[in-house]
């Protein structure tokens, strides 16, 4: 009897323990479900080859509704293991923003530690990083009419098959990325595919930044290259700065671009271009973007932003084989209202003109404003 209840008792103290282990474990580790719910109502003119006017729902101007999940696991000595899910969703009609991907806008896993974060899957380039978190105004606007320069001279923005590393010491930060293939869905003439048998160098990309902050003044410059599947390459170089003062940021950054790929025609043709035909590889389109912002702080709960992107190429496809050179240039005005933390509606109107090379950007006449409404709330 004195031996079943020893292991009774032995049997009730290692449960106990267990308990505890397995709450600490649980203390130790944290889940997080968070999202953008945002929403506008848009008229945009121009908007076709017979220049009708529209008036649609859709996505958000600033930022692209998503949900996600993110997480992390303490293992000790400042060690801890990482992940994040992000998917994009159109509020508008519930759909998925990446029918071929669940997680279309963050799939990693990693590790970080005092002497950095190292992570693994699809994820934001450096680039990407730079200018959503600080360096654009509209911090990569979401309407194909105000992110234009970045998405096309970023390839996109994101990178499939990447490993990332970011890393601070006394206000400079290292980012650097190299990715076995940028987009594993892409089949077509831009090739961003890679993981070719015996290519290894094909449908690649790397990217390193650097960020300096000193006090109100943040700076920073990178390089990014991207490489299809027949090795043709697009290289990109970045410089960025933000001034912060009082209740006003004003922002200023560059953005420069040398496409053998045609991958940049591809993105930013509206008129029908028919690769291999008018697209054509290796043609060196440049482009030189430069872009400037402010914004204001007015009151507690407005914030108002003006932004300016201009684009000056050369070689750029205009059609029948041909290149040639053109300029295209965005004004956007946004207000924002916080009616609480988390919950905010805005209005934002935008202009584009487009002249010369430019003018395949566009759908039909060479300008176009676009006028909306929304409300954003973050979880």
């Amino acid at each position: 009897m004195r031996q079943i209840r020893l292991l009774k008792t032995a049997a009730l103290v290692g449960g106990a323990a267990l308990a505890v282990t397995s709450e600490q474990a649980m203390a130790q580790s944290s889940i997080t479900l968070y999202g953008v719910a945002d929403v506008s109502v848009r008229y945009l003119t121009n908007s076709n080859a017979k220049n009708d006017s529209r008036l649609y729902m859709t996505n958000g101007a600033i930022t692209n509704s998503r949900w996600g999940l993110r997480g992390s696991e303490d293992l000790g000595s400042g060690l801890k293991a990482i992940f994040d899910l992000e998917s994009g969703i159109n509020l508008q009609d519930g759909s998925a923003s990446d029918s071929l991907r669940i997680f279309n806008r963050n799939a990693y896993v990693g590790l970080s530690s005092p002497y950095g974060t190292v992570t693994f899957g699809r994820q934001k380039t450096p680039l990407f990083d730079l200018l959503g978190d600080t360096y654009d105004p509209l911090t990569v606007g979401n309407y194909a009419e105000n992110s234009w320069l970045p998405g096309a001279l970023g390839a996109g923005l994101y990178a499939d098959n990447a490993v990332k590393y970011t890393g601070t010491y006394k206000g400079l930060t290292l980012a650097a990325m190299y990715s076995f293939g940028t987009n594993s869905e892409s089949t077509g003439e831009d090739g961003f595919s890679g993981q070719i048998p015996g290519h290894l160098g094909a449908g690649n990309m790397y990217g390193f930044t650097l960020s300096y902050v000193a006090g109100p003044l943040s700076v920073a410059a990178g390089v990014q290259q991207n490489s299809d599947n027949s090795n043709h390459k697009q290289t990109i170089f970045n410089a960025n700065a933000v001034y912060a003062f009082s209740s006003t940021k004003v922002y200023v950054g560059y953005l420069h671009s040398k496409d053998d790929t045609g991958f940049v025609d591809s993105a930013l043709a509206q008129q029908t271009l028919v690769p291999g035909v008018d697209i054509v590889k290796g043609s060196g389109r440049v482009d030189n973007g430069p872009f400037a912002g402010v914004t204001w702080q007015a009151t507690p709960a407005l914030t108002l932003t003006g932004a300016a992107y201009y684009d000056h190429m050369s070689n750029a496809a205009i059609g029948n084989g041909e290149v040639g050179s053109g300029y295209r240039y965005t004004f956007v005005a946004l207000a924002e209202y916080a009616l609480s933390k988390r919950t905010e509606v805005y209005g934002t109107v935008d202009f584009d003109k487009v002249s010369g090379a430019a003018s395949v950007e566009l759908p039909g006449r060479s300008n176009q404003t676009g006028v909306a409404l929304g409300l954003r709330t973050i979880f």
